[in-house]
This record gives structure tokens, C-alpha cells and sequence, in this order.
């Protein structure tokens, strides 16, 4: 089965309708979402229901990011800076109770077999920590016995594998080739975001699993930044959220 793995959308309609839409010409049959559907962006109800929508349909999972959860819990903000703070305000005043509900519902990770799917990490999946570097994935990998963990929340494509020797390399991911996740290493794949990329590439970013060969393909998709960015600006969110879909960092 070819699955669909999207992160991060943050609220970007334009990015996530380019996204699906790239999937399902790819043959996508099941779409995975890896949290913080809302939060930056100036279409969180229609996020929301897209993904909600799909989940309900049976051809869909997700689990639950930090901007999600930060809907439903005030002190969530306290950790926040200022400008995800000020979404997330603007956020909660766009949802109505069901939309808020299924945020509130979704859980923190994903068990399938021998893969795991969460937002940022293993070790907490509930907290904020951040996958940047080798010994980050080596404490994600050290804290599941999965053989490939998914995550996203730093917004930048990035692969680690780890030997039987505990030692964990980092690989710049190649757009478009098939990369096979092999049994011989645990492997840790970072998902570039859909809705907010800031690896300097304004394309949103997606990746699709051949769950039966265990082959990962990282992709990026063209979409209407300029729209998106203009909605965020006539939404009265914070002008650098806008000007970060533009940079793409």
C-alpha cells in the first residue's frame, strides 16, 4: 500500500490541496498526518475538516502535533513564542466545538506494526523537543524498538539511520528517489512540512511510504505561496508568518 505522509500543514489551504492532489495522482491509498494540522496559517477550520473528513472516511490516521493540543489548553501558550502564540489565540476564534473536539481526540502517536508515527519525537511525544541533529534521533530511536519512526515538527526534510553499533548517520535526502528503509538499520525519517517549509524551499513538502517494500520517496510540490501569504495578511496574522511562506524558511 502507498501511503501519504503529511505534516505540519499549519492551516495552509493552498499547500495542503496541492499536496493531496499530488498523492492521489501518485496512487496514494491511505493518507497519514503527523500533526499540527492547525496553527499559522489562515484556514484552520478547512484543515480541520479535510483531515478530519478523511480520518472519518477509513482512509485516513493522525495524530496529534503541539499547535493542535495548544487549541484546547491555555497553559500550552505559556510555552510558546509570541507569534505562534498570537496564531494560536486568532486559531481557537476560527474553530467551532466539533473542530476543537477532534484536535482534543487525536492521540500522540501511532504504533503500525513495526513503524511509528508521532509529531516530534519518541522519547515525549507530548512535548516540544525538536529533532535537529545524529544523537537527537539516536535518543528517539533508543526510545522505541520500532524499526522507522516518522515524525515532523521542524519544518526541514532530514533521514537518520542507525547501525547494529548504535552509531547514527545523517543523509540529505534526494527529492524523488525511492530510498529504501533497510532492515539492517533503525531508521528515523523527518518530514519536511506541508504548510510552512524552512529548509529555504517554499514547495510544500510531503513524502510517500510503499509500506510493502519499505521505500520512502521525500517530495515537493509547486502551490500558490503568494495566495496563501495574502490570506494570512488579510486574516491579521502576524506579517513574518506570512513572509516565511515566501522564503520557505
Amino acid at each position: 500500500m502507498l501511503i501519504a505522509l503529511l505534516t505540519d500543514v499549519h492551516a495552509n489551504r493552498e499547500a495542503l490541496i496541492a499536496c493531496l492532489s499530488d498523492a492521489e495522482r501518485a496512487g496514494a491509498q491511505r493518507h497519514l498526518f503527523l500533526g499540527d494540522i492547525v496553527g499559522y496559517g489562515a484556514d484552520p477550520g478547512f484543515a480541520v475538516d479535510t483531515v478530519r473528513d478523511l480520518v472519518e472516511s477509513g482512509t485516513a490516521l493522525a495524530v496529534q502535533g503541539n499547535h493542535d493540543a495548544a487549541v484546547g489548553l491555555p497553559d500550552a501558550l505559556l510555552r510558546m513564542n509570541g507569534t505562534a502564540r498570537a496564531a494560536i489565540v486568532w486559531t481557537r476564534g476560527r474553530l467551532d466545538a466539533g473542530q476543537r473536539a477532534f484536535l482534543a481526540a487525536l492521540p500522540l502517536t501511532h504504533r503500525d506494526g513495526t513503524r511509528l508515527y508521532t509529531h516530534a519525537n519518541a522519547w515525549s511525544p507530548g512535548g516540544g523537543a525538536y529533532i535537529e541533529d545524529p544523537s537527537d534521533a539516536r535518543r528517539s530511536l533508543l526510545a522505541t524498538d520500532a524499526q522507522a519512526t516518522f515524525v515532523g515538527h521542524l519544518h526541514v526534510p532530514g533521514l537518520f539511520g542507525m547501525g547494529e553499533d548504535g552509531e547514527v548517520d545523517e543523509f540529505d535526502p534526494p527529492l524523488g528517489a525511492r530510498l529504501r528503509l533497510a532492515d539492517g538499520r533503525r531508521w528515523l525519517a523527518r518530514l519536511g512540512a506541508v504548510g510552512q517549509p524552512r529548509d529555504g524551499d517554499p514547495r510544500a513538502a510531503y513524502a510517500l511510504l510503499d509500506e510493502a517494500a519499505g521505500v520512502l520517496t521525500f517530495r515537493r510540490v509547486p502551490y500558490d505561496v503568494e495566495r496563501a501569504a495574502r490570506r494570512v495578511r488579510e486574516a491579521g496574522l502576524p506579517e513574518s508568518l506570512a513572509a516565511r511562506l515566501l522564503r520557505g524558511s
